[in-house]
């Protein structure tokens, strides 16, 4: 059996929710069990929600514990649910500082309870890169999976991509 792959939860679009009275999104509860539940996952996973906030809002201490649960974890391999606006933030901090682990950072540029999220989609190639990139950091978005100091979010086009694009990227 695979070992266990630890899953950071700290909101982001991911868990928000959308308020039909006011039009705002806030933060009620982690979708990330009924994700799984929903991708049919069968692998060994341990969910902890270190917090529910927008990526926007993350802040030096938001950081710092999510690198601090990353060294204390018992697991080698570890997803981490977070906001698309500050992610290569905390990919940043967390590349140079974790060692002999593959840490996957993912997020979605839609909220999953939408329906027309693209949570779901990376939340499981998250899953898929932990189990099989080397250790290290990592962004995965779309469908792609990027070194943490060779990723930027490109608000333009609402994408992920390469600091160092290869000729055919």
């Amino acid at each position: 059996m695979p070992d266990t792959i630890r899953i950071l939860v700290t909101g982001g679009t991911f868990d928000k929710e959308y308020n039909e009275i006011t039009g705002e999104l806030f933060f009620k509860r982690t979708h990330l069990p009924d994700m799984l539940r929903l991708g049919r996952c069968r692998l060994p996973v341990a969910v902890e929600t270190l917090f529910m906030i927008d990526s926007l809002d993350m802040t030096g201490s938001g950081r710092g514990l999510i690198l601090k649960r990353c060294l204390e974890a018992g697991e080698n391999r570890i997803v981490v649910t977070h906001g698309t606006d500050s992610m290569e933030l905390t990919a940043a901090l967390l590349g140079p500082n974790v060692a002999g682990k593959t840490v996957i950072l993912t997020g979605a540029m839609v909220p999953y309870t939408f329906g027309s999220s693209d949570g779901l989609f990376n939340l499981g190639t998250a899953l898929a890169f932990v189990q099989t990139l080397p250790p290290g950091v990592y962004v995965a978005m779309n469908g792609r999976c990027f070194r943490w100091d060779a990723v930027r979010k490109n608000r333009q086009l609402g994408i992920f991509e390469s600091l160092n694009p290869k000729p055919e990227d």
